[in-house]
């Protein structure tokens, strides 16, 4: 099972970091330009920083997976991402709206983002922290 776990962080921790280009780095460019004045300058990002960030939070997701769900599969793993994104991505994002100055376009885009990173995450869970012996076609 440590095989897996460790399979399954580095699945998702490639996943969410490509993911979190497409969805920063590219759809949100232009917001995030126009609304410079709430960001730190580039050069002062941390970016180190929020790949150990990133890291943490992929830890915690893929854990939590495998020490409390008990019937994992495929299906089971995308329900989890559907929560777990619903969980934490709708308060990041719109929660983020009721107290910063930022348009109600990139807290929804920061919701949408952060349910679709967290069920691409479910499926991986899901298709990798598996039973022994159970096919991967198997969604029981």
């Amino acid at each position: 099972m440590a095989k897996k776990f460790v399979l399954a962080v580095i699945a998702i921790f490639i996943a969410w970091s490509v993911m979190d280009f497409v969805i920063h780095g590219l759809i949100l460019r232009s917001t995030y330009e126009a609304t410079a004045h709430l960001w730190r300058p580039m050069h002062q990002m941390k970016v180190g920083l929020m790949y150990m960030v990133t890291m943490v939070a992929v830890v915690a997701f893929a854990g939590l997976y495998a020490a409390v769900v008990t019937k994992k599969s495929l299906g089971t793993g995308i329900t989890y991402g559907l929560l777990y994104g619903v969980a934490t991505g709708f308060p990041m994002g719109f929660g983020s709206y009721c107290v910063m100055p930022i348009p109600i376009y990139l807290a929804v885009v920061w919701f949408v983002g952060t349910l679709a990173e967290a069920m691409v995450g479910g499926a991986i869970v899901g298709a990798i922290i598996r039973p022994a012996g159970s096919r991967q076609g198997n969604n029981s």
